[in-house]
């Protein structure tokens, strides 16, 4: 709206004229919005006109002006619906006494009085009685009641301590939890071994721990009966700073009981070898939920129910996890696609729109597209919004999964910031895309590639600078168990992917017998002038990740079979880095050249030339046409049977 140069007449008749975008008029009250008013005041030089100068000091208080309207932000933020799954969610327990009765049901009460009742079961608070003073030593918090919507229906309640007000311990509070690509490992590794595949969800996990901070707090309306009462917290209440810490410790000792112990080089996975010592049974922590892969997962399960007491939930072969959806195709290989994830980011598309994404996409962002030469104008504070929700779907999506789209969330993600709206126009473009294309999937595959037909010349390196080095051995990694794995990679660089910086980008995919287990796309940190430099630069990035990897798979306990495959589409390059004599001409690479080099003497790696169109690399380094990628994406994440049929 626009607000008219006609100041209110006095203090008693705080009114100004006010005409709204649609042409009518109207009083508005200037006390309802102090902050605004001294905004539009000093914009319009207003200050020093009767009916305006007591908005002075506000206005003159810059600092105190911005976070003013921060708050008044804020407040607007919250005060607006949030919605899980279709359903209204409350913001306090009051809200959910009014959603209930709007809706004729009580659904909310419900989850609230279960969670209630549960820390009574679980004797969180410990009772002082009413009016009783907070003791001595202890610090008065407060708690709220935080509101959500399952996947399947379900109402949920947690009561959450307001930690935030309490000191910050000089103790680490950090607890870990599994990678997503720890997750995936893990999960293949129980495809290749034969082990069954579970997932469980502990129960107020954190309530199973005790806490050692010193916290009290004054009961509210959701505690019915003791209301008013002084409570002293004895548990590791959702909230506290140590919760998480507390409850990691506990259900660590748990799992030590049961043999296990954590890989050092993923601790969120605990491991010990199976019964028959074929190979290892795995456990991934995340948080308080948990994925199983072990000979008999039941037994396992039995345990912690009825030796440590822990309420399991959704207890069963792995259907559902970490917002993944898992199921095995027609061939009976097991599958991990965010299909759920992905309906739930079109919910959350439709209220923001107000319509479906467009789906007349075939590709994430258009061929060749540069967003960072877009010059359409700044979004507002809404648009932005917008657009960092949708960019920060985009970014667990892939996390799960979806490498099609990588390259183009990389890129926007740049623009967070400062979206344009042709930004936006772009983030639902990739929306659209992954709607169309939501069949995609990771396919855990796990034959052996066979590459009994690639030449690999063999170059003797002992005269050569690097002498006759071999690769580094963990020498504290447990024996090796179960069947062996080979690993491919393919690597491919986008010279002058950006044009306002210059940067090119890396793109990388890690493959475990036939299933892709990792990629990578990002901008590379320095300015490379010609193909020869940003393809060096890629090929080094993909060498540590090499080694990386490599090394996590011996401390998970696997046989790594021989050297790995890195495949590559600049020739030079490949030469340069498996010749010995070959010689090193663009200084500003030598660090690049020579780790490339010292790897491949040392056997770790053979790097090989493949032409371009068959490098599945190109998906995660640049901004792809469809009829371009559709024959190497279809392999990766559409084909169900053997890869090898497609050209039958």
């Amino acid at each position: 709206m626009l607000t008219i140069n006609v100041p209110p007449t006095s203090r008693r008749n705080p009114r100004r004229k006010t005409r709204y975008s649609h042409g009518n008029r109207n009083g508005e009250r200037t006390d309802n919005g102090p902050v605004a008013c001294a905004i539009y005041a000093r914009e319009n030089n207003l200050l020093g006109l009767p009916g305006w100068k007591r908005f002075r000091s506000k206005a003159k208080k810059e600092k105190k002006l911005l976070c003013l309207i921060n708050q008044a932000k804020l407040r607007s933020f919250r005060a607006a619906p949030r919605y899980m799954y279709g359903f209204e969610i409350p913001k306090d327990y009051k809200d959910a006494l009014r959603l209930d009765k709007l809706h004729g049901n009580t659904k909310w009460q419900d989850a609230t009085k279960v969670e209630m009742d549960q820390l009574a079961e679980y004797k969180v608070f410990i009772d002082l009685g009413r009016g009783t003073p907070i003791p001595k030593g202890y610090q008065k918090i407060r708690v709220h009641l935080v509101y959500a919507c399952k996947h399947d229906g379900r109402h949920k309640a947690r009561l959450v301590a307001d930690g935030h007000l309490t000191d910050v311990p000089l103790d680490s509070v950090y607890s870990g939890v599994v990678s997503i690509r720890g997750l995936k490992m893990m999960i293949f590794l129980a495809e290749l071994n034969g082990l069954e595949l579970w997932a469980t969800d502990i129960g107020n996990a954190y309530l199973e721990a005790y806490t050692k901070e010193k916290v009290a707090i004054i009961a509210g309306p959701e505690f019915g009966p003791l209301q008013g009462h002084t409570l002293i917290v004895s548990r590791a209440l959702y909230g506290l700073r140590l919760s998480g810490k507390m409850w990691h410790q506990r259900f660590s000792a748990c799992l030590e009981e049961e043999g296990f112990f954590p890989c050092k080089a993923e601790p969120d996975i605990w491991m010990r070898p199976t019964t028959d010592g074929s190979s290892y049974e795995y456990v991934g922590v995340y948080v308080d939920d948990l994925a199983m892969a072990m000979k008999d997962p039941q037994a396992f399960v039995d345990k912690l129910i009825k030796v440590y007491k822990f309420k399991l939930k959704g207890t069963g072969p792995l259907e559902f996890h970490l917002g993944c959806d898992f199921y095995r195709d027609k061939h009976g290989v097991l599958c991990m696609h965010p299909k759920k994830y992905i309906d739930r980011m079109v919910d959350s598309y439709q209220r923001m729109f107000g319509q479906r994404p467009k789906t007349n996409v075939w590709s994430p962002l258009e061929k060749g597209d540069h967003p960072e030469c877009d010059t359409s104008e700044l979004l507002d504070s809404e648009g932005v919004t917008q657009y960092q929700s949708l960019v920060g779907q985009f970014q667990w999506a892939v996390s799960l999964g979806r490498l099609d789209v990588t390259t183009a969330v990389m890129t926007l993600s740049s623009f967070r910031s400062a979206p344009r709206i042709g930004h936006l126009n772009r983030a639902k473009r990739v929306c659209g895309y992954l709607v169309k294309f939501k069949e995609a999937c990771i396919r855990f595959r796990t034959g052996l590639p066979d590459y009994s037909d690639v030449p690999e010349p063999v170059f003797d390196w002992a005269n050569s600078v690097y002498g006759c080095p071999t690769e580094e051995i963990p020498r504290d990694a447990p024996p090796p168990l179960g069947l062996a794995v080979i690993l491919t990679h393919y690597v491919d660089a986008n010279l002058y992917h950006c044009l306002l910086t210059g940067r090119s980008v890396t793109g990388i995919i890690h493959m475990m017998n036939g299933t892709p287990i990792d990629f990578f796309s990002k901008k590379q940190s320095t300015v490379e002038t010609a193909t020869y430099g940003s393809e060096f630069v890629a090929a080094r990035t993909c060498v540590e990740q090499i080694m990386d990897l490599r090394q996590t798979l011996r401390y998970l306990g696997v046989p790594v079979k021989g050297r790995s495959y890195m495949f590559g589409d600049n020739e030079s390059v490949v030469n340069s880095s498996s010749r010995p004599e070959a010689k090193l001409h663009k200084r500003h690479v030598a660090l690049s050249f020579h780790r490339v080099r010292e790897a491949v003497a040392s056997n770790m790696l053979s790097f090989i030339h493949i032409d371009g169109v068959l490098n599945p690399a190109d998906i995660l380094s640049k901004h792809w046409g469809h009829q371009q990628i559709w024959p190497l994406l279809r392999t990766l994440m559409f084909w169900s049977g053997d890869t090898a049929d497609q050209e039958e």
